[in-house]
């Protein structure tokens, strides 16, 4: 089975996302992502909101039945979104994707009692806090 090199769709729609903002030129009255962007933080955060309560319903849907493309359409739209705040904030789906790969090979259960640990032990609440690397 071929994998599509998906990295490189991610970093298209970023740049596509990142023509959109304001400052580079998005005209928010021809642009979706240029009015999400225009209208602040608020505005596609709450996207993000909504796009995550949809895929939460279509994933339901699924479970019972229901049209697997409808759940991949509304990963698509919160996927989407969540670029628009990734570009917002000066970030990338390059960053997201370093850390995924970061985390790889990693026990969700082990990292989470780590996280738990430096909680209690007074220290921030990322494992990655002191580490040398």
């Amino acid at each position: 089975m071929t994998i599509p090199n998906s990295t490189d769709a991610l970093a298209r729609l970023a740049a596509v996302i990142e023509t959109r903002k304001p400052a580079n030129g998005g005209d928010p009255t021809t642009s979706y992502v240029a009015r999400l962007l225009s209208k602040g933080p608020d505005a596609f955060l709450k996207k993000i909101g909504e796009e995550a309560t949809e895929v939460v319903m279509a994933a339901k849907d699924v479970g019972h039945g229901g049209d697997q493309s409808k759940l991949v359409g509304e990963m698509a739209d919160l996927w989407f979104h969540s670029m628009i705040a990734l570009a917002h904030y000066e970030l990338t789906p390059a960053d997201v994707v370093a850390e995924l790969e970061r985390r790889e090979g990693t026990s969700g259960i082990e990292e989470k009692a780590l996280r738990k640990a430096l909680a209690s032990d007074g220290l921030p609440n990322d494992p990655r806090a002191g580490c040398i690397d």
